[in-house]
């Protein structure tokens, strides 16, 4: 059973200025930094950490991460991916998307109710918040 969500905010900062933000490790340091964070600490399991790529004709930028081991995994997903994108929408105003695709084995389908995209939500309007302020 593959499912995916989405959820997007307007950001008012350049897409170049946000990507700072989403395109590094300091997008997950920040998430830790929040109260009740989920994340307590940001382990790379291979490259530095600046994954992602630029898109010239939709002007956009995107990273992926997904689920390797435990988790999502355990309880009968076989993906559990989480991606960001900035998006340019205009000199000083970008749009930040966060989408969660996954697949779940045919006997774990009652799990889809486990997939939520409101952590991420959180994360990016603490993101939009900090680049607003900092931006300011």
């Amino acid at each position: 059973m593959f499912g995916t969500i989405s959820q997007e905010i307007e950001v008012n900062v350049p897409a170049s200025q946000a990507w700072e933000l989403y395109g590094t490790l300091q997008l997950a340091k920040l998430a830790a930094e929040q109260p009740n964070s989920v994340i307590d600490r940001v382990e790379v399991v291979q490259g530095d950490g600046k994954v992602g790529s630029w898109n010239h004709p939709q002007h956009s930028f995107f990273t992926r991460s997904g689920a390797v081991e435990g988790g999502y995994l355990d309880v009968g997903f076989t993906l559990y991916r989480v991606q960001f994108e900035v998006i340019e929408k205009g000199k000083e105003l970008c749009i930040t998307r966060s989408t969660i695709e996954y697949d779940l084995k045919e006997d774990s389908a009652a799990n889809a109710s486990m997939v939520s995209i409101q952590m991420l939500v959180t994360l990016m309007e603490a993101a939009a918040n900090y680049l607003t302020n900092k931006n300011t």
